[in-house]
C-alpha cells in the first residue's frame, strides 16, 4: 500500500498538486477578513485624522498667525509632501521587517508627534513638525495596499480596498471636523491635540485587531533591487497611467478642500467657523462611494468607472460655481463622491497590475497621489487668493480634463490591441 500510494502521488502532475493546495487568503465573510477590514479601517482613520488635522482649521490659523491662505495651506501640504518623500523607504522597510510591524510603528509614531504640534511657537516650527509627522505616517499607506493584496483573496480584494479607502474618508472627515470644532471653541492648538488623542486610540485598535500576515515573505533591503523594481513599475504603461490619475484626482480634492473653509466664512455665506468646519461631513459621501467602487467597476469596467468618477467630479465643480449655499454644498457632495470613486478604482487596480514588488507599486501610486494633493492644495489656495472660488474651480477642471484624456487614451489603446488580436487570430486561421 505505501508503495502504491507513493506511485500514485508521483504520477500527479505538479500543476495539479499546486492546484490542490488550499488558498488560505481571507475571503469575504470569514472572521479573518472582518478583522483585517476593521484593523485597516482603524489605521486608515488614524492616518487621515492626523494627515489633514490642520485643513479644517486653516481660517483659524490664518486669523491667529496672520497668514494668507497660501501660507496656511503649507501646514497641510508639508505633511503630504513629507509622506510622499518617505513612502519608498517605508515600503522597503516593510519588506524587511514585516507589514504589520511597520504599520504599527508608523501610526503610533505619527500620533506621538501630533502631541507636540500644540507647542509649535510659529508657522516655521509647525510646518517642520507637520513634515516630520507626514514622513512618520508613510509606513501605513505604503504598506496597507500590499498587505491587503497578499492576505485577501482576489475575489474580495476590491471590497476590502474600498473599505480601507472608506476608513480613510472617515478619518479625513473626522480629523477635519474634530480639529475644526475644537479650534472654533478653544483655538487651533487644542484642535490639533484632540486629533492626536483620537489617532492614538485608533492605533491601539489596529494593533489588537490586525491578523498576522500569513503570506508575507521577508526580503533584505537591497537599494539596487529596489531601484530596479521602481524602474520596472515606472516603465509599465498601465501603472504610469494609474499613477497620473491618482495625482490628478487628488489635485482636485486638495484644491477644493484647502479653500472651502475660506469660501464659506466669507461673503456671501458668512458662516461661523464651527459651521464652516462642519462641511467636512460631506466626507460621508466618500465613504459610500469608496465602498461601492468595486461594484461600479464590476458593472462598467475599470475605465467605465473612471469615466463616471471624472464626470461626477466635473459636474460638482461646475455646480459649485453657483453663489448659493445649496450650490456650494451640492458641488462638494459631487466632487467628493467622484474623487473617492476614482481613487478607489485606480488604487485597487495598482495592486492587481503589479505581479511583483506590490509595496513599491503602491508606494509609487501614493507618491503621485500625495504630490498631487500638495500641488493642488497650494495652487488652489493661490488661485483662490487671486480670483476667488472660480480660480480654485479652474484648477480642478484642468486636472479633470487631463484625467479624462488619459482614460480616453487607455480606451483607444485597448480597442486597438483588441482589433490587432482579432486580426492575428484571423490570419492564423
Amino acid at each position: 500500500m505505501p508503495a502504491a500510494s507513493t506511485g500514485a502521488s508521483a504520477a500527479v502532475p505538479p500543476d495539479a498538486r499546486a492546484a490542490a493546495v488550499p488558498d488560505l487568503r481571507h475571503r469575504a465573510g470569514e472572521r479573518g477578513y472582518r478583522r483585517a477590514n476593521l484593523a485597516l479601517f482603524a489605521a486608515g482613520m488614524a492616518t487621515f485624522v492626523l494627515l489633514y488635522c490642520t485643513q479644517g482649521l486653516l481660517p483659524v490659523l490664518s486669523a491667529d498667525l496672520g497668514l494668507t491662505p497660501g501660507q496656511a495651506s503649507w501646514t497641510a501640504s508639508a505633511a503630504t509632501l513629507g509622506l510622499a518623500a518617505a513612502l519608498l523607504p517605508a515600503s522597503a522597510l516593510s519588506d524587511r521587517y514585516g507589514r504589520t510591524a511597520v504599520m504599527t510603528a508608523s501610526v503610533s509614531g505619527a500620533a506621538l508627534i501630533g502631541l507636540a504640534l500644540p507647542f509649535a511657537p510659529d508657522l516655521t516650527a509647525l510646518v517642520a513638525l507637520r513634515a516630520l509627522q507626514g514622513a512618520a505616517l508613510a509606513g501605513l499607506p505604503a504598506t496597507a495596499m500590499a498587505y491587503l493584496a497578499e492576505e485577501v483573496h482576489p475575489s474580495a480584494l476590491a471590497g476590502a480596498m474600498g473599505l480601507y479607502v472608506a476608513g480613510n474618508s472617515i478619518g479625513g472627515m473626522g480629523g477635519r471636523l474634530l480639529s475644526g470644532w475644537t479650534a472654533a471653541a478653544w483655538g487651533w492648538r487644542w484642535g490639533v491635540a484632540s486629533t492626536a488623542v483620537l489617532a492614538l486610540a485608533c492605533a491601539a485598535a489596529f494593533r489588537l485587531l490586525v491578523p498576522a500576515a500569513r503570506h508575507f515573505r521577508r526580503a533584505p533591503v537591497d537599494p539596487r533591487a529596489l531601484a530596479r523594481t521602481v524602474a520596472g513599475h515606472l516603465r509599465n504603461p498601465l501603472l504610469a497611467r494609474l499613477y497620473a490619475l491618482g495625482a490628478l484626482f487628488m489635485a482636485v480634492f486638495g484644491a477644493v478642500y484647502t479653500t472651502a473653509g475660506y469660501r464659506l466664512v466669507a461673503e456671501p455665506f458668512r458662516l461661523p467657523e464651527s459651521a464652516a468646519a462642519s462641511v467636512f461631513a460631506v466626507y460621508l459621501v466618500g465613504t459610500a462611494t469608496s465602498a461601492g467602487a468595486g461594484r461600479l467597476a464590476g458593472r462598467l469596467g475599470r475605465r467605465g468607472a473612471l469615466y463616471a468618477a471624472t464626470g461626477t467630479t466635473v459636474a460638482g465643480l461646475l455646480v459649485s460655481l453657483g453663489d448659493t449655499l445649496a450650490c456650494a454644498l451640492l458641488g462638494l457632495v459631487l466632487i467628493t463622491g467622484g474623487f473617492f470613486a476614482g481613487h478607489a478604482v485606480a488604487s485597487s487596480s495598482v495592486g492587481r497590475t503589479a505581479a511583483t514588488g506590490r509595496a513599491q507599486a503602491s508606494a509609487l501610486y501614493l507618491i503621485a497621489y500625495y504630490t498631487g494633493n500638495s500641488l493642488g492644495g497650494t495652487l488652489g489656495a493661490d488661485a483662490f487668493h487671486a480670483a476667488g472660488w472660480p480660480g480654485t474651480a479652474a484648477v480642478g477642471l484642468t486636472a479633470m480634463v487631463l484625467a479624462a484624456g488619459i482614460t480616453l487614451y487607455a480606451t483607444r489603446r485597448a480597442l486597438a490591441d483588441r482589433r490587432a488580436g482579432v486580426r492575428a487570430l484571423s490570419g492564423s486561421a
